[in-house]
């Protein structure tokens, strides 16, 4: 295993723009994981390890998968990790192509499948905290419509810790899932203040998808017209919006509470 003790070397000089640039990501098909438990995680879910940086001195090296490995000093580390308790790993790891496809094994596989969608998210930290939620919801899947961050942003999977792994993620055009869930029956409750009844008044009980927009817009008129019922979340102060990972955790523990009373 070979050692890297300065910054300036060409491999963490590339390993810092694929943390920066989703172009780069793209082009190569890699992203990066820093941590041992997101790094499971990811392992989990079988993506291909392609690259380990390891810092001896804070990892376990027995527990970690065999692909190449390059040893960094403690100071090498502390450039390429985020936080400074992450095991003393980071890795380069192959991306994948997803579609909405995949989601047809979860639809044949549950009665009463619960989706949420996302359209036009910005912020890395929204989607990695709707994540975190939807993998504590046990929600199907996350389908993020035209998206304005790619799904393998750094930032996402220390968000999530890792639920962007542990939950099925789908990254797709609106009209795309629009025709999929209409297609496999499955009810379309978007969060939206016009037109619309307070969400503890909606039946979630059934194949559901609940569809937020972005807390500046809201949702775009193709989805408000492809919507079976309009929900909204009633706010009593002087504000009218809550953040979007807020309103999606509410909406989702709102469908798990329905489906666990009897």
């Amino acid at each position: 295993m070979d050692t890297i003790t300065s910054t300036k070397n060409p491999r963490i000089k590339r390993l810092l723009e694929l943390q920066q640039k989703s172009a780069l990501r793209r082009s190569e098909g890699i992203f990066v994981v820093e941590g041992e438990r997101e790094l499971q995680h990811c392992i989990e879910a079988g993506f291909e390890v392609d690259t380990l940086y390891v810092c001896p001195s804070l990892c376990n090296l027995a527990g970690l998968p065999q692909c190449r490995r390059y040893e960094v000093s403690e100071a090498v580390y502390q450039r390429i990790a985020y936080r400074g308790t992450t095991e003393g790993v980071v890795a380069e790891v192959r991306s994948r192509a997803s579609s909405l496809s995949e989601l047809d094994v979860v639809c044949n596989a549950t009665k009463a499948p619960l989706f949420v969608v996302l359209e036009s998210v910005e912020k890395p930290g929204n989607l990695g905290a709707v994540l975190r939620s939807a993998d504590a919801a046990g929600v199907s899947a996350v389908i993020v419509c035209d998206p304005l961050t790619d799904l393998y942003n750094p930032n996402v999977i220390r968000s999530s810790i890792g639920a962007i792994f542990t939950v099925p993620t789908i990254a797709c055009s609106s009209e795309d899932c629009i025709r999929y869930l209409k297609s496999h029956n499955i009810s379309i409750l978007t969060a939206q203040l016009q037109d619309s009844k307070p969400y503890y008044d909606t039946d979630m009980k059934r194949p559901t998808a609940i569809v937020m927009g972005t807390e500046s817009t809201g949702l775009t008129d193709q989805w408000r017209q492809a919507a079976d019922s309009h929900i909204r979340i009633p706010m009593l102060g002087n504000l009218d919006s809550l953040n979007v990972s807020i309103s999606a955790a509410i909406l989702m523990f709102e469908a798990v509470r329905q489906r666990q009373t009897p």
